[in-house]
């Protein structure tokens, strides 16, 4: 059931809040063996949370999401519930507080399912450097569902939570999103409170939600945005409604940009999105070829500024203050290497001495500052093609899942992430929705691109596709 049916069955008392929870909970303990989408499920907690919302249906003051059952990305800080971020370094971590996002939700009355799994520290694009939980594709118990967000979208693609938080920073909501045929929106950059969630790249991350489809994602969305005086960097422009434009004429422009479409792109995937062009042009959208010769740039840019501020985050984590800390040390200085060398996976460690080197002394103007001036040019070419058009339609992954063994090349891994780093790069809104399946029926995604602020634009495009969209449901 999508959002709007459960409302409507929960406001006319079809079904209570406790039963939908109690569904959901069945659908976890029978299927959750196999995908792993869940590192802790709050079954007791959600119940309680169910009652209470319940309370305040029976009184007629339900909102959007009262009573409606969410999952939660593990790097997102929940009060009295676990954060691990799928990291050692944090198992056993327990928020004394909530992150913006959960104090905004609660406030809504939902019911928490519990934390998704995720790539450590969001560090990933395949949910397999997870400490606890590597997640499988529920297309494909062989294939991975993407990262760093697979978790939250295998979640939402098996059925086990009608809608997830995701975390965004090169693509991690929009990636797993069409590895699991699910539809995931990464909203403009400070457009949602960044204040609880765990830092991995503070100018890139960016909180989002995942979905059934587009709707559900705007609705969820809705309910998260805003000013935040714990966030200095969260914008104070008026939230509008997500949803306002769904349903308006598809007449206007759409941008293909050609290098998106270039060598490197799985011949299927083209095909999807392409086909998917057509249908937006036969609904009154026009086409327009544009040009963005920074994209070669792209990958390399984006970790480069991600691995710097990654390995400046994470320097807070030395075993004294808290996270993990080794057993064993007769000294300070060994105090801290074994505590960080035991807490973080090899993934992990590739970003810090990544961040690091590229910010020492000799090689911060060859390559961090480098990277900073190809951040301000790719801002302008999106600029200048939105001149011109009101989307940019690409595909989000140049190819569909792969196997998990894929994962131990990084740098093949690194540039598969060509089609969405540079949406946060510019801190642009951007949305993943399904358009097809490739020939053994593993789903495609194709993304929206908008301009800054510009949320509603992108989800009408998204949901006027999925309205002439069949999706296949996963069978496990």
């Amino acid at each position: 059931m999508k959002i709007r049916d459960m409302r409507k069955a929960l406001d006319s008392k079809e079904i209570s809040a406790k039963e939908l929870a109690q569904t959901y909970f069945e659908r976890i303990k029978k299927y959750d063996d196999k995908v792993k989408s869940f590192i802790t499920v709050t079954e007791e907690k959600a119940l309680e949370q169910a009652e209470k919302a319940q309370t305040v249906i029976d009184k007629g003051e339900a909102k959007a999401l009262t009573g409606i059952p969410v999952a939660v990305k593990d790097n997102i800080c929940t009060e009295g519930v676990k954060t691990t971020c799928a990291s050692k370094m944090l198992e056993n971590f327990v928020p004394p507080y909530n992150a913006t996002v959960m104090e905004k939700l609660d406030a809504e009355n939902i019911v928490m399912l519990g934390k998704t799994s995720m790539d450590e520290f969001a560090m990933g694009g395949s949910t397999q450097t997870s400490a606890f939980a590597k997640t499988k594709n529920p297309y494909d118990l062989d294939r991975v569902p993407g990262g760093s967000s697979g978790g939250s979208a295998a979640a939402v693609a098996a059925g086990l939570a009608p809608v997830a938080l995701g975390t965004d920073t090169g693509g991690s909501i929009r990636q797993p999103a069409a590895f699991c045929g699910v539809t995931g929106i990464k909203p403009t950059y400070s457009r949602v409170s960044r204040f609880g969630l765990v830092a991995f790249a503070s100018s890139l991350d960016q909180i989002g939600s995942i979905g059934l489809d587009a709707h559900d994602c705007a609705i969820l969305l809705n309910e998260i945005c805003g000013y935040d005086f714990h966030d200095g960097t969260s914008s104070k422009l008026e939230v509008p409604d997500f949803t306002a434009k769904i349903g308006e004429s598809m007449k206007g422009m759409k941008a293909l940009p050609k290098e998106f479409y270039a060598e490197g792109i799985n011949d299927e995937v083209k095909a999807a999105v392409l086909k998917a062009a057509e249908e937006y042009k036969a609904m009154g959208a026009e086409l327009v070829e544009c040009s963005m010769p920074s994209l070669k740039y792209a990958v390399p840019c984006y970790y480069l500024l991600a691995c710097a501020e990654a390995a400046s985050n994470l320097s807070r984590y030395d075993g004294i203050k808290y996270g993990h800390r080794t057993a064993t040390a007769d000294s300070y200085e060994e105090l801290i290497i074994k505590s960080r060398s035991e807490g973080f996976g090899e993934e992990v460690k590739r970003r810090i001495l990544l961040g690091n080197y590229c910010l020492s002394s000799g090689y911060y103007d060859a390559y961090y500052r480098k990277a900073m001036a190809l951040r301000q040019l790719i801002r302008k070419e999106y600029n200048d093609i939105f001149e011109k058009c009101d989307v940019i339609l690409t595909p989000t992954t140049p190819a569909v899942a792969y196997s998990p063994e894929m994962t131990s090349d990084p740098v093949q891994m690194y540039q598969a992430d060509i089609c969405t780093v540079t949406v946060n790069i510019a801190g642009l809104p951007a949305i993943s929705t399904p358009c097809g399946y490739d020939s053994k029926g593993m789903p495609i995604g194709m993304s929206v691109i908008g301009r800054k602020f510009d949320e509603a634009t992108i989800i009408k495009p998204a949901d006027a596709s999925e309205k002439g969209f069949k999706p296949v449901a996963p069978k496990l």
